[in-house]
């Protein structure tokens, strides 16, 4: 955790918890708690719509359940023994239903019933269930969570590092054997290394090295971070390349806001766990640096953020997701302790009022997975991709926002 500046902050630290706290005690995991669990088949459902309709049937992905297994275990560590309970309901799943038992590492869709619809291992996948299993051992120290956290990150280095070029390879088959589509959804192109899954293995990597203290983890970890630094972060630019071949040459001049300011975070959390000074100097510039061209190209005048643009600058999506408003959140107020400049402190909080005065769905709970550019709620006729749940939509954004600035303001 970053140091906190004492420059004076314009909103008071305790009235803003407060919102926070209630944001999320109030209604995010309530939600989820609420209207996700499948009481009758186990585990959650694959698919809220917008208007509440559980889609009971609908596909179930690995990293909605991962993902909900970190949240509700993250909430048990900091908020109590209340979450225990859906903490471990969703380990168990995880367990049970994703693990596979021949080949090692996690399938990537089941149906309802538990039966495997992709048994492809995306390295995507692989580390959320090390981030949520190494989450989980944290919240409870179970062992078996921690194994498997361990295993996961064996089979990542096995079979997905690049020994040529470095660098991790998208996907695999089941039994590890190579494929020729690497996509993690139909949205992004078809190539061997991403900006996202090198960003999430960093994440999961961190969490593992946090609770195991791991000299090997760490080795990785290190690594990882200065491919992060050297290739995908671009200094000139103030943004992530996004796609890259085996040789690491960019296949895209695309910008992503979202990740641009959730990468600003990350790689000062890994490097403050890493030790490093050198290394955390160089990160904590490069953390400024993404902040900076996120406040100046991305933001729109109500506070929010804008999803896309292109190489020149150009917005080409300007839809406001809700993944994208959380880590602005954090990400503008990592960039104020870091810096002092209060520029990012009034962004942080500008983006937190927008959140709470359009993001947040005050009929259904949760929050609307997208806005209009005219920061109005899309609905499932308009726009088929949005949903309070689905293969993507889920509590990890905003409910890891609501805990970052409680212990940031704490």
């Amino acid at each position: 955790m970053t140091e906190h500046s004492n420059t004076s902050q314009s909103k008071p630290v305790a009235l803003w918890s407060n919102r926070i706290r209630a944001e999320l005690e109030g209604n995010i995991l309530p939600f989820w708690m609420t209207h996700s669990v499948d009481h009758e088949e186990g585990g959650f459902y694959g698919k809220i719509r917008a208007d509440l309709t559980i889609e009971k049937e609908a596909p179930r992905s690995v990293v909605l359940n991962t993902r909900l297994l970190w949240t509700f275990a993250a909430a048990t560590r900091l908020l109590g023994a209340r979450y225990r309970e859906t903490a471990d309901w969703a380990f168990h799943y995880v367990v049970d239903k994703f693990v596979d038992r021949q080949h090692g590492g996690l399938f990537w869709m089941l149906d309802r019933s538990g039966s495997v619809l992709s048994d492809r291992k995306q390295i995507y996948g692989q580390a959320f269930g090390i981030y949520a299993f190494a989450e989980y051992h944290r919240a409870t120290g179970n062992g078996e969570s921690l194994a498997l956290a361990r295993q996961l990150f064996e089979m990542i280095e096995r079979h997905s590092w690049d020994t040529n070029f470095g660098g991790y390879i998208e996907a695999r088959a089941r039994d590890w054997r190579a494929l020729e589509d690497f996509r993690l959804s139909e949205k992004d192109l078809n190539c061997p290394k991403s900006m996202n899954t090198h960003l999430h293995i960093m994440e999961a990597y961190t969490n593992l090295l946090r609770v195991s203290k791991d000299a090997g983890v760490a080795e990785r970890l290190e690594a990882l971070l200065r491919l992060v630094l050297d290739r995908i972060v671009d200094l000139t630019t103030g943004h992530l390349k996004l796609f890259f071949d085996d040789g690491w040459s960019s296949l895209s001049h695309d910008v992503s806001f979202g990740h641009d300011i959730e990468a600003s975070w990350l790689i000062v959390e890994a490097a403050e766990l890493l030790g490093d000074s050198t290394l955390l100097r160089r990160t904590r510039e490069a953390a400024l640096c993404l902040a900076q061209a996120v406040y100046t190209q991305g933001l729109d005048k109500d506070g929010s953020l804008y999803n896309e643009a292109n190489g020149s600058g150009a917005l080409t999506d300007r839809t406001k997701h809700w993944w994208v408003q959380a880590e602005t959140v954090v990400g503008f107020y990592n960039a104020f302790q870091l810096s002092g400049n209060a520029q990012y402190l009034h962004a942080s909080q500008r983006t937190w009022d927008f959140i709470q005065e359009r993001q947040v769905d005050k009929v259904h709970g949760e929050w609307h997975a997208k806005l209009s550019p005219n920061s109005i709620p899309l609905l499932a006729t308009e726009d088929g991709d949005v949903c309070l749940a689905g293969p993507w939509k889920c509590p990890y954004h905003n409910a890891r926002a609501c805990f970052e600035m409680l212990d940031r303001l704490a």
